[in-house]
């Protein structure tokens, strides 16, 4: 029952605002317009509760108080409003929140990223830094529309990729390290033994039975590059690419390098009929340096 599109918006933006028209306004005249507004989330969705609170009362205030945290691209999102409150929420946003609003439509849509080294330990690059610089770098693509579709940019700090960039961003960041994994061989035995729980604990609550190195590591391996003599892990780090299940399997055992960098790929969509095409690797491996 909505007319959805590009047809709405803030005076010298063309994105950010999804226009919303009901056809059925003589039957539901409260709601002839439900606009949609997307608003630029912090870097990793880092929020206090009096930024919560003065979003939700804006939202309360001036629209439907329906909020969705957050869109598949990481905005925070107004749902319901109608377009004589559309100046009105972008000018309460800027001055009193010191927020913009996101992407929509046919442009750069609004840079997302992991936690990053503020909470993770195996973030190789500050994804929250690299987002913040190309977000302030292209605010004029991110809000006119230039393109022939919408553009994504997606920062993971390491190949775990927590905000599923290799499968949704048309350009993801992706961390990696260049040299060995180092491993403490004395950590493997204690994992073997039973001494330490496998994946930090994460699928405890029922019995798994015993660990099994070879089942659940060696042998899940995807490029076969490990083996485990009973006593000792060899890795061959040539045939490595970078999955890190072992990594989280054992993580008091293994780590990524110290060389670390970032890959860059292109071209992943997740279409909701054919389901999420990988991007594809076209630059394996480079610095961080700033800018």
């Amino acid at each position: 029952h909505w007319k959805h599109g590009g047809i709405i918006g803030v005076f010298g933006y063309g994105g950010g605002v999804i226009g919303r028209y009901s056809d059925a306004q003589e039957k539901f005249p409260a709601i002839w317009a439900f606009h949609t507004l997307r608003i630029n989330q912090p870097s990793s969705k880092f929020y206090t509760t009096d930024y919560l609170r003065g979003l939700a009362d804006i939202c309360e205030y001036r629209g439907s108080g329906i909020m969705n945290m957050h869109g598949s691209t990481g905005d925070t999102v107004f749902l319901g409003a109608v377009t004589e409150q559309l100046e009105p929420i972008f000018f309460d946003l800027t001055h009193d929140l010191g927020v913009d609003l996101g992407g929509s439509g046919s442009n750069l849509r609004t840079p997302s990223c992991c936690i990053g080294k503020a909470r993770c330990e195996y973030a190789m690059i500050d994804t929250q830094d690299m987002c913040y610089e190309m977000t302030m770098h292209y605010q004029d693509e991110l809000h006119r529309p230039a393109f022939p579709y919408k553009f994504k940019f997606k920062f993971d700090g390491c190949p775990n990729c927590c905000v599923a960039s290799i499968a949704r961003a048309d350009m993801s960041y992706i961390g990696t390290w260049k040299d060995n994994i180092r491993i403490d061989q004395e950590a493997v035995k204690a994992y073997v033994a039973g001494e330490i729980t496998p994946n930090a604990g994460a699928f405890s609550g029922r019995d798994w039975g015993p660990f099994d190195i070879q089942k659940e590591v060696i042998d899940l391996c995807p490029s076969k590059c490990m083996s485990w003599d009973g006593n000792e892990l060899k890795i061959n780090d040539a045939e490595c690419v970078r999955c890190m299940h072992c990594i989280n399997v054992m993580p008091r055992a293994l780590r990524v390098g110290v060389d670390t960098g970032v890959s860059l790929l292109f071209g992943a969509k997740a279409p909701i009929l054919e389901g999420a095409q990988m991007s594809t690797l076209t630059i394996p491996f480079m610095y961080t340096e700033k800018p």
